[in-house]
């Protein structure tokens, strides 16, 4: 187990970071054809939601702070079988030790008819919160998925996102002081940041998987 104490110092820290104005865009664009719209019922469930409002969602992760409902481990969900019509898991299966027990827990509190959303880098900069264990490409997904069925698979940030982050993090290393590394970011973020359009074309490209940013697996059970 992660020290929760450690990582809700750190999550806490990052929702007080100064100079929200001078933030940069994202050097990203979303896959505007990733499916939004499968159903939700009665119960949802949010793994992995700390520090955001994620409206209809039961929201979980390992620390109680603001939009946190239940505090505890997506290894070891306190939920009973088949309660959620729908589950959400974004970005959070590089961060935990073992991503196919966190299948398994998502399988089990999946009701039947339900649809689990995860979503994972692969191309992607290293990045602990609180840690960073692994990458994923989308047959690899598919493999610690179990019996869930894929129904939707994609790319949530293309191959354009993949540059612009590397390069941005990568300026940033040739700082030893982490005001100039702040700049850095800065600067290369508004910058480079009218380049991610790029992927708007690049999304369908059979050859996007090769330096894919994050993919997308919609799963049914």
């Amino acid at each position: 187990m992660p020290d929760t104490a450690a990582l809700k110092q750190l999550y806490l820290d990052r929702a007080r970071r100064r100079w929200h104005w001078l933030e940069p865009p994202a050097p990203y664009i979303p896959n505007p054809a990733e499916p939004k719209d499968f159903p939700l019922g009665r119960w949802n469930l949010y793994i992995g939601g700390a520090g955001r409002s994620v409206d209809g969602y039961v929201n979980l992760d390992l620390v109680a702070i603001r939009g946190v409902d239940v505090a505890a481990d997506a290894a070891l969900l306190p939920f009973p079988d088949a309660l959620f019509q729908r589950v959400e898991c974004d970005a959070v299966l590089e961060h935990v030790r073992d991503p196919a027990a966190v299948m398994r827990e998502i399988h089990r509190v999946l009701a039947p008819g339900g649809y689990a959303h995860i979503v994972t880098p692969f191309c992607h900069p290293f990045h602990e919160y609180p840690k960073d264990y692994r990458r994923f490409t989308l047959e690899g997904l598919k493999e610690i998925a179990g019996p869930l069925q894929p129904v939707a698979e994609g790319w949530r940030t293309g191959p354009t996102a993949t540059l612009l982050v590397f390069a941005i993090e990568y300026a940033k290393l040739l700082f030893p002081w982490r005001a100039w590394r702040i700049a850095a970011h800065g600067v290369l973020g508004w910058l480079l940041f009218p380049f991610r359009y790029l992927d708007l074309a690049l999304f369908n490209s059979p050859r996007a998987c090769r330096l894919g940013n994050h993919c997308y697996l919609w799963l049914r059970k």
